[in-house]
């Protein structure tokens, strides 16, 4: 793994609490983004983010708090620039996935801001000595006639134009899901039609043995339509029609003293909005995110590995609301060290901090520390203290900016130049242990987050009959709880895996439970493989009651089960089947005041995938 440290380490000796993903492991299923991706993750939860959507959620943290990264390199939240939106998640398909590293707990000591409640990395597949490629098709029906089925043909080509000089990647993916009407009024959709196009192409050129430089160019053309029930009790269509491109070069260098890295890169969002009712959209927007970071990393004498670096950000938003030009722009400047402590033969320390300088709020401090021990070959023990922060969006801090769209149409929010960064201090404790048929994990959390930002009425308004909000730091809260993994070989044919969160999520301010955040999570999954060419299993996964944000009352638990095979034809072919939500359970689709996102209910998974 790499993103604990930005260098390469075993994962039994990551500073930091990991989960990898494995890439091969997500094409066995149906995936459509990194929320599919993730959801069975220890620690990780998907919140609902408005009209269908889901954030990634890091122990009770807000979705926004978890920062995305692509090979190292961030894709910034697109909430900020456009409400209810989850488009972060989708710039990868699954056919082009190596690993996904999933870090929980604050890493701005590395990564600057949005990486307060934890960090997701997608690592992408690479370019070999030898051309390599797969293609992969799957679909998913659901059970009940309302929509929502699912379409997705992807394909990865990877190999070396010039032998040890140049390499090649290239992959693409054309996914489809139709409208998942509403079972209560099917005039109405519970979740969006989404139509995606996704296309890739890298350069890897190694002029000589210390050297390597990659460009790569990523485009994502993705359309988004559904119906809703608009203010007045009038239903209204909406479209959405997405643009997104992204484009990076970066040297690496493996010297005599060291190592070194340098990349720039470059992600836009351009977003067209159209509704049938005629009311104020929030759109069109442009999102322009532009990155220079620099690193080196080398040894001091026997102990001492000592990596030093900085970055130049700056972000642009374009969109009518944001300011009376309709255009925003703010730089981000840092400088980061870390020092990796080799101390004796069983002890380890990670010291590290990042100084970031925003031109509206001042400087961000963002110290971590992280110890490791271990006593044995098989235990691991940990502990970690660590700071992280958020900075406010550009529409939050511009004092020009209003949105006629809250509360249904019947509130404005305004921004405040005054907003001070969210900011988390985090501790954790664990202990881990692994013999080659068993492994077991455990650990306790705790987060403090303070200054978080929410809408506040204002005791008047400058609109008759309206609500008037404003953006204010104000909300306190205490996350901390336990988190346990575990897995076992129950012979040479059969393993279970599971994991299980204990969340405790009190808002210090008034005292009670956070809202929409289960006190209980667990997943299960068991494996068979009866043939050397057939595997099947069967996954659970269990959501906990949570606190109603109305106040009215619980959302009560429930248990989701899966069943999934694997069969290979020959040594290039193989098929996949299965059945998702066994139990039919439909959520939100049946029940809208109950739950916040609906589920399509019992739904049939068939996949065919080919590889050389």
């Amino acid at each position: 793994m790499v993103t604990a440290t930005d260098n390469e380490r075993q994962l039994s000796h990551a500073p930091a609490s990991i989960t990898i993903v494995d890439g091969e492991q997500l094409r066995r299923r149906p995936v459509n983004d990194l929320a599919d991706a993730l959801k069975d993750t220890v620690g990780v939860s998907l919140e609902n983010v408005g009209q269908g959507r889901r954030g990634i959620s890091i122990r009770g943290m807000s979705g926004e708090h978890t920062l995305m990264l692509v090979d190292g390199q961030r894709i910034s939240s697109s909430a900020s620039a456009i409400a209810h939106s989850d488009l972060e998640l989708g710039w990868v398909p699954a056919e082009a996935i190596e690993r996904v590293e999933v870090v929980r707990g604050p890493m701005s000591s590395l990564y600057g801001s949005e990486a307060l409640g934890g960090v997701v990395n997608v690592i992408t597949r690479d370019a070999t000595d030898h051309w390599a490629g797969s293609l992969s098709s799957y679909a998913l029906a659901n059970d009940h006639g309302l929509g929502g089925n699912q379409y997705k043909n992807g394909f990865y080509i990877g190999g070396p134009i010039v032998p040890g000089q140049l390499g090649l990647t290239a992959w693409g993916e054309f996914r489809q899901r139709s409208m998942l009407h509403d079972a209560t009024d099917t005039a109405l959709s519970a979740l969006d039609r989404q139509r995606a196009l996704t296309g890739h192409l890298g350069l890897s050129w190694t002029p000589d043995s210390r050297q390597r430089i990659d460009l790569t160019a990523d485009a994502v053309n993705e359309k988004q339509a559904g119906v809703h029930g608009g203010s007045r009790g009038v239903p209204y269509r909406s479209e959405n029609e997405i643009q997104r491109r992204r484009y990076a070069f970066s040297h690496t260098g493996d010297w005599n003293w060291g190592t070194s890295r340098v990349r720039l890169y470059r992600s836009t969002l351009d977003r067209q909005i159209w509704r049938s009712d005629g009311d104020d959209a929030s759109g069109p927007n442009r999102f322009v995110d532009t990155v220079l970071d620099t690193q080196a990393s080398f040894r001091v004498g026997p102990i001492h590995r000592l990596t030093v670096g900085g970055q130049v950000r700056r972000e642009t938003l374009e969109d009518p609301n944001v300011n009376r030009k309709g255009k925003q722009s703010q730089n981000h400047y840092a400088l980061f060290v870390q020092d990796e402590m080799a101390l004796g033969k069983h002890w380890e320390l990670v010291l590290g901090s990042r100084v970031d300088r925003h031109e509206d709020f001042g400087w961000e401090i963002s110290p971590r520390a992280y110890l490791l021990f271990h006593p044995t070959e098989r235990l691991t023990l940990k502990a970690g203290v660590g700071r992280g922060f958020k900075a406010p969006t550009l529409k939050q801090l511009s004092p020009e900016f209003e949105s006629w769209a809250a509360m249904g149409g019947r509130g404005v929010i305004r921004g405040n130049p005054e907003l001070q960064p969210e900011t988390n201090r985090s501790f954790e404790l664990g202990a881990a242990y692994e013999t080659q048929s068993w492994s077991a994990s455990a650990t306790f959390f705790h987060n403090d987050v303070r200054n978080l930002i929410d809408t506040v009425r204002q005791p008047a308004c400058f609109v008759p009959g309206r609500v008037c909000l404003a953006y204010e730091n104000v909300a306190r809260v205490r996350l901390q709880g336990v988190e346990l993994t575990g897995g076992v070989d129950l012979s040479p044919r059969w393993r279970l895996d599971a994991n299980y969160t204990y969340l405790d999520a009190r808002d210090r301010v008034s005292g009670g439970p956070m809202p929409d955040r289960s006190r209980h999570r667990a997943n299960a999954t068991l494996a068979w493989k009866p043939l050397a060419s057939l595997s099947t299993r069967v996954q659970l996964e269990y959501i906990g009651a949570q606190q109603r944000a109305d106040e009215a009352g619980k959302r009560p638990g429930y248990t989701l089960l899966h069943w999934y095979l694997d069969y290979a034809l020959n040594r290039n072919l193989s098929v996949q089947v299965g059945v998702e939500n066994l139990s039919d359970k439909r959520l939100a689709n049946d029940d809208l005041a109950l739950y916040s996102r609906a589920d399509e209910g019992r739904r049939y998974f068939v996949g065919l995938k080919a590889q050389f």
